[in-house]
Protein backbone atom coordinates (compact mmCIF):
# COMPACT_ATOMS: atom_id res chain seq x y z
CA UNK A 1 0.00 0.00 0.00
CA UNK A 2 3.03 2.21 0.32
CA UNK A 3 3.46 2.61 -3.35
CA UNK A 4 0.14 4.08 -4.10
CA UNK A 5 -1.54 7.14 -3.60
CA UNK A 6 -4.65 6.30 -1.35
CA UNK A 7 -7.51 8.89 -0.45
CA UNK A 8 -11.18 9.40 0.41
CA UNK A 9 -11.63 12.20 -1.83
CA UNK A 10 -12.28 12.26 -5.60
CA UNK A 11 -8.89 14.38 -6.54
CA UNK A 12 -5.51 14.57 -4.63
CA UNK A 13 -4.26 18.70 -4.28
CA UNK A 14 -1.08 19.09 -6.29
CA UNK A 15 -1.78 16.17 -8.50
CA UNK A 16 -3.37 15.56 -12.07
CA UNK A 17 -5.37 12.48 -13.09
CA UNK A 18 -4.03 10.99 -16.03
CA UNK A 19 -5.97 8.15 -17.15
CA UNK A 20 -8.99 6.21 -15.07
CA UNK A 21 -8.22 2.65 -14.81
CA UNK A 22 -11.45 2.05 -13.35
CA UNK A 23 -13.15 0.65 -10.03
CA UNK A 24 -11.64 -1.47 -7.08
CA UNK A 25 -13.72 -3.38 -4.93
CA UNK A 26 -13.62 -5.74 -2.33
CA UNK A 27 -16.30 -7.77 -0.23
CA UNK A 28 -14.65 -9.55 3.19
CA UNK A 29 -17.02 -11.30 5.28
CA UNK A 30 -15.70 -12.52 8.85
CA UNK A 31 -17.08 -14.82 11.48
CA UNK A 32 -17.06 -13.58 15.07
CA UNK A 33 -16.52 -16.57 17.64
CA UNK A 34 -18.85 -17.88 20.15
CA UNK A 35 -16.76 -16.40 22.97
CA UNK A 36 -16.32 -12.92 21.00
CA UNK A 37 -20.01 -12.67 20.89
CA UNK A 38 -21.00 -13.51 24.93
CA UNK A 39 -18.29 -10.44 25.63
CA UNK A 40 -19.68 -8.50 23.37
CA UNK A 41 -23.32 -8.82 24.51
CA UNK A 42 -21.82 -7.71 28.22
CA UNK A 43 -20.44 -5.16 26.97
CA UNK A 44 -23.75 -4.30 25.31
CA UNK A 45 -25.24 -4.40 28.58
CA UNK A 46 -22.73 -2.82 30.79
CA UNK A 47 -21.66 -0.38 28.32
CA UNK A 48 -17.86 0.37 26.94
CA UNK A 49 -16.13 -0.56 23.99
CA UNK A 50 -15.59 -4.02 22.52
CA UNK A 51 -12.22 -4.41 21.66
CA UNK A 52 -12.57 -8.29 20.29
CA UNK A 53 -14.89 -6.83 17.60
CA UNK A 54 -12.65 -3.40 17.18
CA UNK A 55 -9.99 -5.61 16.48
CA UNK A 56 -12.09 -7.97 13.83
CA UNK A 57 -13.41 -5.10 11.71
CA UNK A 58 -9.68 -3.93 11.86
CA UNK A 59 -8.48 -6.97 10.60
CA UNK A 60 -11.44 -6.86 7.68
CA UNK A 61 -10.55 -2.91 7.08
CA UNK A 62 -6.79 -3.92 6.29
CA UNK A 63 -7.54 -7.31 4.47
CA UNK A 64 -10.20 -5.04 2.15
CA UNK A 65 -7.02 -2.71 1.92
CA UNK A 66 -4.77 -5.16 0.50
CA UNK A 67 -7.39 -6.48 -1.84
CA UNK A 68 -8.31 -3.15 -3.57
CA UNK A 69 -4.28 -2.34 -3.33
CA UNK A 70 -3.50 -5.89 -5.29
CA UNK A 71 -6.12 -4.61 -8.07
CA UNK A 72 -4.98 -1.11 -8.58
CA UNK A 73 -1.15 -2.37 -9.10
CA UNK A 74 -2.69 -5.25 -11.55
CA UNK A 75 -4.42 -2.18 -13.43
CA UNK A 76 -1.74 -0.06 -13.41
CA UNK A 77 -2.54 3.00 -11.22
CA UNK A 78 -0.58 4.34 -8.70
CA UNK A 79 -3.57 5.95 -6.56
CA UNK A 80 -6.65 4.98 -5.73
CA UNK A 81 -9.37 8.03 -5.27
CA UNK A 82 -12.81 8.13 -3.61
CA UNK A 83 -12.34 4.93 -1.53
CA UNK A 84 -15.58 4.05 0.98
CA UNK A 85 -16.10 1.44 3.43
CA UNK A 86 -19.05 -0.03 4.37
CA UNK A 87 -19.52 -1.94 7.55
CA UNK A 88 -22.49 -4.17 8.18
CA UNK A 89 -23.94 -7.34 9.81
CA UNK A 90 -24.98 -10.92 7.66
CA UNK A 91 -26.27 -14.12 8.71
CA UNK A 92 -28.88 -15.07 11.23
CA UNK A 93 -28.13 -12.92 14.67
CA UNK A 94 -26.06 -10.71 13.03
CA UNK A 95 -23.44 -13.29 12.82
CA UNK A 96 -20.60 -12.30 10.78
CA UNK A 97 -18.91 -8.68 9.89
CA UNK A 98 -19.07 -7.40 6.51
CA UNK A 99 -16.53 -4.76 5.27
CA UNK A 100 -16.96 -3.85 1.56
CA UNK A 101 -14.47 -1.20 -0.29
CA UNK A 102 -14.86 0.37 -3.57
CA UNK A 103 -12.58 3.55 -4.89
CA UNK A 104 -11.48 4.05 -8.11
CA UNK A 105 -7.92 3.17 -9.78
CA UNK A 106 -5.69 5.96 -11.86
CA UNK A 107 -2.91 6.99 -12.97
CA UNK A 108 -1.88 10.43 -11.02
CA UNK A 109 0.84 12.98 -11.75
CA UNK A 110 2.35 15.29 -9.77
CA UNK A 111 1.94 18.99 -10.88
CA UNK A 112 4.01 21.71 -10.52
CA UNK A 113 7.10 22.19 -8.07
Amino acid sequence: MEDLLITNTPILDGYRIVEYKGLVSSQIVMGANVIRDMLAALRDFFGGRSGAYEEKFQEAKLDAMSEVTAQAKAKGANAILGLEFDWNTVGKKGGMMLVCCVGTAAVVERTGG
